[in-house]
């Protein structure tokens, strides 16, 4: 007969529970959005859920709530550009054919100036 995996699950979550609280983590009165678990601080204050293993970000206000969504999408949005800057990399070292090369060239240039662009936005 088949055990269920649930109860490997709940043990497994307890397990992390404990292994946060022994590294010296605080439990908050905080509970996760997604699963309603308690939320640890961690010594390095980062909020945690140890059920869905991921950082909590918590919004008191509207006005921080646009500067968390921003900070976030100009993450990824740098993200992105590198990624495409790797591509463009990768098609540019096997690449023989001139025009194409000049193509790729400019198309780098286009996202280099918008990655530095990005990045002095998140400075702000």
């Amino acid at each position: 007969m088949a055990q269920s995996t649930k109860p490997n699950d709940e043990e497994a979550y307890i397990k992390r529970m404990a292994d946060l609280l022994r590294q010296g983590s605080t439990l908050t009165e905080l509970a996760c959005p997604a699963c309603a678990s308690p939320i640890f601080k961690l010594k390095n204050g980062d909020l945690w859920c140890a059920k869905c293993e991921k950082k909590v970000i918590v919004v008191r206000e509207d006005a921080e709530l646009v500067k968390i969504t921003s900070a976030l999408s100009l993450e990824t949005l740098e993200a992105t550009l590198l990624a495409k800057i790797q591509e463009i990399q990768e098609k540019m070292l096997n690449e023989t054919n001139v025009e194409e090369i000049q193509k790729l060239g400019a198309a780098l240039s286009g996202l280099l100036e918008n990655l530095e662009k990005v990045r002095k936005a998140k400075r702000v």
